[in-house]
C-alpha cells in the first residue's frame, strides 16, 4: 500500500474515532475546561496525530496508548460524579479572594494571581471599584465569580415590586430570506400570518435576512438592503394606548352627562378598565 494511501486511511479513521471519543467524554466548553480535562484532550489528539502521521508505527500500541487514556478519562469523571472528594482531588477546590470586601492575600498567593491580575479580571466584569466587591471566588475552571455588595447591585423589578412578563425562546422564522416552518409552528403561527406582517412593514421577504418572533408575537427583521429602515413593533404599546384612550373616554363622557344612571355605569366601567390596565402593564409596557 502506497504511504500517502495509508495515511489517508489512518487520519480517516483517527478522526472518526477521536470524534466519537470527544463525544462520549461530554461537552466541555475549552474556555471552561479544568487543567486535568485540557491536558487530557490535548494528550489525546497528539497520540491520534502521531499514529495518523505514522510516527506510531503500530497500531496496536497506538490504540492501546489512545483507549487508555479515554477511558481513565471516562472513569475518573463517573468517579467524580460519585465522590466530591474525586471530584476534588481530580478537578481542584474553588478558592475565596475576597471575603466580607476584604481581599485574601493568603489564597491569592495559593493560586499565583498577583493584585493587578485580579482588579484585571474585575475590570473585564464593569467593576472598577474593589470596594464595590463583598464576595469573589476563583473556580477550578480559573474563572472568577463575583458578588456586589447588596448597595451596589443593579435595581431588579423584584426589588421595585413590580410584575414583568415571563419570557420564552425567541423564535428563527426567516433566515437568508427563506421561512423556517418548525419555529413557526411551535409559535403556533403560520406563513399568512408571516406575509401579513412583512407586508405591513413594506418588505418583500426576498430582502429579509434574518428575521425573528420574541414571546410577545412581535416580529423583528434585519434585512439585506441596510439603507431601508425598518419600523419597529410596537403592537403591545399600541393595545395599552387604546385601552388608555378608551378609559379616558369613559371618564369624560361620565363628567360630561347629566344622567346620573349613565354617569354612574361611565365610572364603574372606568374604574375596571383602570383595573385591568394595571394587571397586563407588566405585559404590555416593559
Amino acid at each position: 500500500m502506497k504511504d500517502w494511501i495509508e495515511i489517508l486511511l489512518r487520519s480517516a479513521a483517527l478522526f472518526i474515532v477521536s470524534l466519537i471519543a470527544i463525544r462520549i467524554m461530554g461537552k466541555k466548553h475549552p474556555a471552561k475546561m479544568t487543567p486535568f480535562h485540557f491536558v487530557n484532550y490535548i494528550v489525546i489528539a497528539i497520540i491520534a496525530s502521531l499514529i495518523s502521521v505514522r510516527v506510531i508505527t503500530n497500531l496496536t500500541f497506538g490504540f492501546i496508548a489512545l483507549g487508555v487514556w479515554i477511558i481513565l478519562a471516562l472513569a475518573l469523571d463517573y468517579l467524580s460524579l460519585k465522590s466530591k472528594w474525586v471530584h476534588d482531588w481530580i478537578n481542584g477546590k474553588e478558592t475565596i479572594l475576597i471575603k466580607q470586601g476584604k481581599v485574601m492575600e493568603e489564597n491569592l498567593s495559593q493560586v499565583r494571581l498577583t493584585g493587578e491580575e485580579l482588579l484585571r479580571e474585575l475590570r473585564s466584569k464593569n467593576i472598577f471599584n474593589l470596594a464595590d466587591v463583598e464576595f469573589a471566588v476563583m473556580e477550578s475552571t480559573g474563572d472568577i465569580n463575583i458578588l456586589l455588595k447588596s448597595d451596589k447591585k443593579p435595581v431588579t423589578p423584584y426589588d421595585l415590586g413590580k410584575k414583568v412578563a415571563p419570557q420564552s425562546e425567541t423564535q428563527t422564522v426567516i433566515l437568508d430570506g427563506n421561512v423556517l416552518n418548525e419555529p413557526l409552528s411551535t409559535l403556533g403561527l403560520n406563513r399568512q400570518w408571516l406575509n401579513m406582517q412583512l407586508e405591513n412593514m413594506g418588505i418583500s421577504l426576498d430582502n429579509v435576512f434574518i428575521g425573528q418572533v420574541d414571546s410577545s408575537g412581535d416580529l423583528y427583521v434585519d434585512l439585506f438592503d441596510d439603507s431601508i429602515q425598518v419600523p419597529q413593533p410596537k403592537v403591545k404599546e399600541m393595545l395599552y394606548a387604546n385601552l388608555e384612550k378608551t378609559q379616558a373616554d369613559l371618564m369624560a363622557f361620565a363628567l360630561e352627562t347629566e344622567d346620573e344612571y349613565a354617569k354612574i355605569m361611565y365610572s364603574h366601567n372606568a374604574d375596571k378598565l383602570k383595573k385591568v390596565m394595571e394587571s397586563l402593564e407588566p405585559y404590555l409596557l416593559r
